[in-house]
């Protein structure tokens, strides 16, 4: 039975102290927080109080506590240091309602609050490990939230020796450590928090809390003499605020001091006191608690009636039987009780539910240790492949650089390659035994050699500039932009110093600039998505309010080669940069379709037109551009323009090179 009363009440301290102690002087305190709220203050005093009452209200009233929430994420949403602590009050609001969903807003905390270096952000940082722990607990013991606590928690806080928070760790561990029957230690670390909050802060509720926790440490060892003297402590810190909502937690240490020195018919009274406390300020879990504790001081009184119908009623509630370890032992005190109310068939029911629910938390535990191994191989095999896939890369970094290497032997090699294609002009010219056609037929091979040696080249130097621009300096300046952003957010007031701001937005538009010179250079969605996905979102980004550009893509396979994808996309590009550049077209259609081995492109515009054979004889170099790669890709184009448009028609091989 003790071991079950330690249990149940470290589970009511997890619910008080997951949430930030509210002080004893607790309705002044409230009003205060009223008037910043409804008064003339600043947007972002307005919200701190907000989260301060949604942590408030979160037990007691949902619909009020996620009300003060949502207001205050609003008041806050130009504070990048308030949002950071409203992801840890959103944590707190699902804490006892949804575990799972609240530690991701912990971790968002974290991570947030970690780019401020000052004292409250890491109190809160601290703050945010302690509930984080609290919300794996269930799923990694108590050793994991020991640990998340001696390695997260208090180094961030321990640096501010004097701080009410360190006090108040210090007693959350000590709650832990009574819990598992660690008692000496917990006294040490109760005392460590008495040093701090005796010295700095003698009317705190952490002090208060910190008493409570001293005095049901002594109980649970059955040292009712030493709890008596924290009792007493915490009842002259409490007494001037009979309204205070933590007299029901100092009725609950009463009651506990009276049960460890057996004087059960004293505790009546003072339960009834606690239960009073605990409905006024809806303390539904506590009020519980204060009924099982009535309970069981009926039972040792042989009222068993009397004591049936409070167990019965506690578990109806469902507030403490929502843990399954709790529901297993009321069930065994209901089987245990009916039994000596000589009901042993009742007392037979009673002991099938808790075999059956005893058997069901075992299997669990089983699966709870599988998943834990399981997770660990998890880990190790993901460490495995985060191994692989470096040495991959670092693999590959090497044949960039051999590449790279390679350029200068590559053009070496074209200048030999131009001076033997001169060198066999020159001798089939003089041998008139070489038909006219063989000649024309070798220069042409060269020339597409040449083609493909020069188009290979300019797309591997383009790759590399735009990884530059895009990796090298466009970090570069998005973390100067960063930079700027934070100092200011920190140091300037946005009205008067507008011109800042200003040359913040040109910087901003010069690194949207740079991302737009890299993505024209090497666009990233051909090389992840494929050419469908590639041609379609260069078509949105030529689009804007005067111009629409309706792309069709029919039947373009996915696994076409690399390099044709991107002279296929190149092409398109220079299509499109032509109707709208040189044309002024308002309207373009634009379709691209595969059958077999040809893959066709048309584009049709409403823009101004161009005499007929200019592409013979204009130096354009985005038209002679256009021909080399329609040319390697042996290809076919007709060009049709008048003063209504222009339409232009390829046929291309896909295996043309």
């Amino acid at each position: 039975m003790k071991r079950l009363l330690i249990l149940l009440s470290i589970l009511l301290s997890f619910s008080l102290h997951s949430q930030q102690i509210i002080p004893l002087h607790e309705k002044s305190y409230l009003d205060s927080l009223q008037h910043i709220i409804t008064g003339p203050s600043a947007a972002v005093s307005k919200g701190n109080a907000s989260f301060i009452l949604s942590n408030y209200y979160r037990n007691s009233d949902s619909l009020l506590s996620k009300k003060y929430l949502e207001n205050g994420k609003i008041l806050v949403k130009n504070s990048p240091f308030l949002t950071a602590k409203g992801s840890y009050y959103e944590g707190q609001y699902y804490l006892d309602r949804n575990k799972e969903k609240a530690a991701p807003f912990y971790e968002q905390a974290i991570k947030a609050l970690s780019k401020f270096k000052n004292e409250e952000s890491e109190t809160f940082q601290a703050l945010a490990w302690y509930s984080y722990g609290v919300t794996r607990k269930d799923k990694e013991g108590y050793p994991f939230l020991v640990k998340i606590i001696l390695e997260k928690a208090l180094p961030l806080i321990k640096k501010y020796d004097k701080s009410r928070n360190l006090g108040f760790l210090y007693t959350q561990l000590a709650i832990i450590l009574t819990y598992n029957a660690q008692f000496e230690k917990a006294e040490n670390y109760n005392k460590k928090a008495l040093e701090i909050l005796e010295k700095n802060y003698p009317n705190s509720s952490e002090l208060f809390y910190t008493y409570l926790n001293s005095a049901s440490n002594f109980c649970y060892q059955a040292k009712g003499d030493e709890a008596r003297k924290f009792l007493d402590k915490a009842e002259k810190l409490i007494q001037p605020y009979p309204e205070s909502s933590s007299n029901a937690f100092y009725y609950y240490g009463k009651t506990l001091y009276f049960i460890t020195k057996q004087k059960n018919s004293e505790a009546l009274p003072v339960i009834d006191k606690g239960i009073f406390y605990a409905k006024k300020f809806n303390q539904n879990l506590l009020a519980q608690m204060f009924y099982f504790n009535k309970y069981d001081i009926l039972r040792k009184l042989k009222r068993y009636p009397e004591a049936k119908k409070v167990l019965e009623n506690v578990l109806a509630e469902k507030s403490l039987v929502l843990d399954l370890n709790n529901r297993k032992t009321f069930y065994k005190q209901l089987s245990t009780l009916s039994e000596e109310m000589g009901n042993p068939r009742e007392a037979l029911v009673w002991e099938q539910k808790y075999s059956r629910l005893n058997d069901s938390l075992n299997t669990e535990n089983v699966k709870l240790e599988i998943n834990k191994i399981e997770a660990k191989y998890n880990a190790v095999e993901k460490e495995r492949k985060i191994a692989l896939l470096n040495a991959e890369k670092n693999q590959k970094d090497l044949e960039v650089n051999k590449k790279n290497s390679y350029l200068w032997g590559l053009s070496l090699v074209l200048l030999l390659a131009l001076s033997l294609l001169i060198f066999l002009l020159i001798i089939f010219r003089k041998n008139k035994k070489i038909s006219k056609q063989k000649i024309h037929e070798i220069k042409q091979k060269e020339e597409l050699s040449l083609t493909k040696a020069i188009l290979d080249g300019e797309e591997r130097e383009r790759e590399r500039i735009a990884r530059d621009l895009h990796d090298g300096l466009g970090g570069m300046l998005a973390g100067v932009k960063i930079n700027f952003s934070t100092w200011s957010s920190n140091h300037l007031d946005p009205e008067k110093n507008q011109e800042f701001y200003k040359i913040l937005g040109q910087l901003d538009n010069s690194v949207s600039e740079l991302r737009h010179v890299a993505r024209n250079l090497m666009p990233e969605s051909l090389l992840n998505f494929g050419l469908e996905t590639a041609l379609n979102d260069l078509c949105e980004f030529y689009g804007r309010k005067d111009l629409e550009i309706d792309f069709q893509a029919i039947d373009i396979e996915k696994n076409l080669p690399l390099n044709i994808q991107l002279n296929i996309y190149r092409i398109v590009q220079e299509l499109l940069a032509n109707a709208i550049k040189h044309a002024e077209a308002s309207n373009i259609l634009l379709q691209c379709s595969q059958a077999a081995e040809s893959f066709l492109i048309t584009i049709e515009d409403n823009g101004k037109g161009f005499k007929e054979g200019i592409e013979k004889m204009t130096k354009s170099m985005g038209l002679r551009n256009l021909k080399n790669r329609v040319n390697y890709l042996k290809g076919k184009m007709e060009i049709n323009s008048d003063l209504q448009g222009t339409s232009i028609n390829i046929e291309l091989n896909i295996h043309g090179e």
